[in-house]
């Protein structure tokens, strides 16, 4: 039987005891987020928190949307280091890498080779021969090592940890946490060096939120409880706290940014889901080539507007006949109504079309497509050339 009925959910707690937990990591910040009351979920084999008892959901959005939120993630980031690293990298991606310069980062996609997706992920070139490679839920480490056969390259797991510095106020928390003030240039999707407290590490422009922000790479050799006190007292000013991933959730449904594993997997081609600007055709080969040359172009992933919460795996209506069904789901504050992401069997359905939702209370609502992103467009805002913050209702 699958999770998540729409009523009730799994997530994983601290308990006293020993044992049986031992094929899960934690966070560097997981004593930092233990007495807020956490909820966790298993990503990539790794504890990231969902929720915590100190603070709502809604409250969480609240804080992304007008100060800054700091969110501890699950992606797992590999090391490809080696001669031969950008020629297997340029072989898993379907992105030209050969073209991502030193000190910047890039949307990565790999594929299988019928065009299925297997993961997504962030892209970091460090040096000529170093790559990191923060990936979401999936199995790329041994899809990786499985295609470096005869390659002069290195595939390991470094024991990072990311995290996200999110909101309107984030450039101003990394202005006053960073021991040399503001890093110039720092523009969307950049990659630089910066010192907190003396202690030197990766940021990148990045986010899974489409607000300002930026993300941070915590590594072995870090004092992470130093770490986490010296960004938490430059923060306040600003209102800076933890929230869990429930609320960035809402923020990413709005913004329509996809979820590995749910929005798309290996049946959904990048195409599929709005995802095909990512993919270079024309480079030299890389797994999945032909088939993307060959399958539909057309995206089938479209937004959705509804007077309930669509639950994840409803039925998408119109006339009695299923369309599609619904991979994400909550319910907006901002836009104070239910919100989702929706994948449609046939492509050619356009927004505002009238339909029924397959909500989290069982029953069927109603509904319209909606273009994704739900607001701002044209992306002003993770840009930041959009300051007005928003109001609470």
């Amino acid at each position: 039987m699958a999770s998540s009925d729409g009523k009730t959910r799994d997530l994983v707690t601290n308990i006293a005891g020993a044992g049986w937990d031992f094929g899960l990591t934690r966070h560097r910040f997981h004593e930092i987020e233990r007495p807020l009351g956490p909820r966790y979920c298993v990503y990539n084999r790794r504890l990231m928190a969902c929720c915590f008892e100190n603070r709502s959901t809604i409250d969480g959005y609240w804080l992304l949307r007008q100060k800054a939120v700091v969110l501890n993630t699950g992606e797992l980031p590999l090391q490809f280091k080696g001669p031969d690293a950008e020629r297997l990298l340029d072989k898993l991606f379907t992105k030209d890498i050969t073209k991502l310069k030193i000190g910047r980062c890039a949307y990565g996609l790999a594929c299988y080779e019928d065009g299925g997706l297997l993961v997504d992920g962030i892209l970091l070139r460090l040096t000529k021969d170093c790559f990191w490679y923060g990936q979401a839920d999936g199995d790329f480490y041994s899809w990786a090592r499985a295609h470096a056969v005869d390659l002069d390259v290195e595939i390991t797991d470094p024991k990072i940890f990311i995290s996200q510095v999110q909101g309107p106020n984030a450039m101003k928390v990394l202005a006053a946490a960073s021991d040399d003030g503001m890093p110039d240039p720092f523009g969307y999707f950049a990659m630089t060096r910066v010192r907190f407290g003396g202690q030197e590490l990766v940021i990148t422009r990045t986010g899974y939120t489409n607000e300002l922000g930026w993300e941070f790479y915590t590594e072995p050799q870090h004092d992470a409880n130093a770490l986490w006190n010296h960004l938490k007292q430059a923060g306040e000013p600003y209102g800076i706290d933890i929230s869990g991933l429930d609320s960035f959730n809402i923020r990413r449904i709005e913004a329509g940014i996809l979820n590995a594993g749910s929005d798309f997997d290996h049946t959904t081609t990048p195409y599929d889901v709005g995802l095909g600007v990512f993919v270079d055709e024309k480079k030299d080969n890389f797994i999945g080539q032909l088939a993307l040359k060959l399958c539909s172009k057309e995206t089938r992933l479209i937004g959705l507007l509804c007077e309930a919460e669509p639950h994840i795996g409803g039925h998408i209506m119109i006339d009695g006949q299923t369309i599609g069904k619904v991979t994400a789901g909550a319910v907006s504050p901002y836009l104070q109504q239910g919100i989702g992401i929706a994948l449609i069997q046939k492509s050619g359905s356009l927004p505002d079309t009238a339909v029924s939702v397959g909500c989290i209370d069982g029953q069927m609502h109603k509904g319209k497509l909606a273009e994704l992103p739900l607001y701002d467009k044209s992306g002003a805002i993770q840009r930041g050339t959009v300051t007005e913050v928003p109001v609470r209702n």
